[in-house]
């Protein structure tokens, strides 16, 4: 009879009977709250609306209906044995049907609960639904600082690798400058006694200027001359002055010009000869300065390329 009354309570709710005869059966006929809860549940199943085959001899109300045929003896005898018991009649008053009211009473408090049911999944829904995004949100963050660090890794990759080609190239210049000085030293000690460079190149003769234009050639005495003072003209009207051997190439007046000038780094120039002007290409720093005619003395001038 209770699993009637589950059954019927949940028609009068509005459940589908399939569902409602489904609900009942898996939830073990254990009442209308655990059957509600079963059809929250499994209500997005595929096959919750395929038709219901109850088990063999589990058929809803078959159960209830045996035990009642079971007990009707029992309670004849009982009613034959006791005269005057009432026994029969507190059974019969049980099975009375409830009154329309009590009905529409039951189905208010059943619809009240599922209300209540409802809104407890739609709040656990919510809940897991912030859960995941949170999760998400989570993994969003992982993933970003994934991308950081590598970006990290590669700028500090690319800032080694240059401060690595700054210390290469600036121990490329510290090599040339230390030769240079080398140089020096050793003209200065070969002419001057171990005083500067200057000092031996104020032992030579003055040039007149400008220089006439036979300083390309060779000069007109036959003295045979190792060396050669250069004065170079920079491109802000400055001049450097140094002397240098005569089979020097022209190469190392213009390394000299790139470490002791004050062109700007990176600049790229090349020398000329203002009278009669002559440009020097890059073959021309390969020869001497003896070949060149810019023994022993001469004027160059720093252009832009």
């Amino acid at each position: 009879m209770a699993e009637l009354t589950t059954l019927e309570s949940l028609l009068e709710m509005g459940f589908d009977r399939n569902r409602a005869e489904k609900a009942v059966a898996n939830t073990g006929n254990q009442g209308i709250e655990q059957a509600m809860d079963w059809l929250m549940e499994h209500e997005n199943d595929p096959d919750i609306d395929e038709p219901f085959v109850p088990p063999v001899g589990n058929v809803l109300g078959g159960e209830a209906d045996s035990q009642s045929t079971t007990e009707q003896p029992s309670l004849a005898d009982t009613a034959e044995g006791a005269a005057g018991d009432g026994s029969c009649d507190n059974d019969d008053s049980a099975k009375i049907p409830m009154s329309e009211d009590e009905k529409l009473e039951q189905v208010r408090r059943l619809e009240e609960l599922m209300r209540v049911k409802q809104a407890e999944r739609r709040e656990r829904e919510r809940a897991e639904e912030l859960e995941h995004e949170k999760q998400r949100r989570k993994h969003g963050q992982e993933l970003q600082q994934i991308r950081q660090k590598l970006q990290d890794d590669d700028m500090k990759k690319l800032t080694d690798q240059r401060m690595k080609e700054k210390m290469e190239d600036k121990m490329a210049r510290q090599r040339v400058k230390d030769k240079i000085a080398r140089d020096r030293e050793e003209r200065a000690q070969k002419f001057g006694g171990g005083g500067p460079p200057s000092t031996a190149a104020s032992s030579q003769p003055a040039q007149p200027s400008p220089p006439s234009p036979t300083s390309h050639g060779p000069p007109p005495t036959k003295k045979e001359y190792d060396e050669s003072r250069i004065q170079v003209r920079m491109l802000d009207g400055s001049t450097l002055t140094a002397v240098f051997k005569a089979q020097e190439p022209l190469a190392a007046v213009r390394v000299y010009v790139q470490v002791n000038g004050n062109t700007p780094e990176g600049q790229d120039f090349t020398l000329l000869s203002p009278y009669p002007r002559h440009v020097y290409t890059e073959l021309d720093m390969e020869k001497p300065l003896k070949e060149l005619g810019l023994v022993p003395s001469a004027v160059l001038v720093v252009a832009k390329k």
